[in-house]
């Protein structure tokens, strides 16, 4: 009887490899670029094998003789197994760049060149990024940074069923996260970039909290923001969603934003059923 399946797919260079040796050190059994096609027999053996935790990074180059992803999932799904399907992604700028620094060839390669490879790919998997219950964008994320979401997601099997959040603080002049559930922009605050002694710090300094807190509009929003995740957090979770990704966007994802998101994860940590996971994405930039 298995305590818990993933399926791991999603664009090449978007760090399913690293994926799959963050669930290896969770305890996970993982099998590499498996065929679809012999997905049943594997789970079969691995339950013969008693083992209860497993990860499987599909083969991104499936159809045909080696099997349909999304009929094996529901395949799957019609004889009761519980399944996890994570989808790893990346902006195409970002694959393009680890490509270039990697020097690796492509799998869709002979879509001719890399951006035109990499738009293959997605038009391919995108029916399996559509029945994901997990996406994570990984255009920001260090390895150290994927791993701990990866961790806080799967972390054992007392976390199975929780809802897991997580809070982005990000500058929209970098891109918005494509993993975001929810959306909020603080550029309205008053914005510390504009302040001499203010501008290389940031929203985790007490100065910076000081000067933004100062504006008229500040605490009526937290008090509004907090009261709608309050209610709708019950309700995602009702609903059976693994995972909520919350944005918050400044100008430059290093003052408002990171303020912002700060109070917000303080204030659900206080909410013992959902796991929590903070990324002030562009604060190194």
């Amino acid at each position: 009887m298995f305590d818990r399946i993933v399926f791991v797919t999603g664009l090449s260079g978007a760090g399913k490899s690293q994926s799959m040796k963050t669930f290896e050190d969770l305890g996970f059994y993982c099998i590499d670029n498996l065929p679809p096609a012999l997905a049943g027999r594997a789970l079969a053996l691995l339950s013969a094998g008693q083992q209860t935790r497993v990860a499987i990074a599909l083969d991104v180059r499936s159809g045909g003789a080696l099997g349909d992803a999304v009929a094996m999932l529901d395949e799957i799904a019609r004889a009761g197994t519980v399944v996890d399907l994570l989808f790893l992604d990346a902006r195409d700028e970002t694959l393009v760049r680890r490509y270039s620094e990697t020097r690796r060839r492509h799998p869709f390669a002979a879509a001719g060149s890399l951006l035109e490879s990499i738009a293959t790919e997605r038009a391919a998997l995108a029916p399996l990024r559509e029945r994901s219950a997990t996406v994570i964008d990984t255009t920001g994320l260090t390895l150290a940074d994927l791993k701990r979401r990866i961790g806080t997601l799967y972390l054992g099997e007392s976390t199975h069923g929780r809802l897991s959040v997580v809070i982005v603080a990000f500058g929209f002049k970098f891109g918005i996260p494509m993993d975001v559930d929810l959306l909020f922009d603080v550029r309205f605050l008053k914005n510390p970039n504009y302040v001499a002694e203010l501008k290389p710090l940031t929203g985790a300094d007490e100065a910076v909290g000081a000067f933004i807190e100062t504006d008229d509009g500040f605490a009526p929003f937290m008090k509004r923001l907090y009261d709608l995740l309050d209610f709708l957090m019950p309700r995602y979770a009702a609903e059976g969603k693994s995972q909520l990704t919350v944005g918050i966007g400044c100008t430059g994802g290093r003052h408002r934003s990171v303020y912002v998101a700060r109070l917000l994860f303080a204030h659900l940590e206080q909410n013992r059923e959902i796991l929590l996971h903070l990324d002030t994405r562009d604060t190194i930039r």
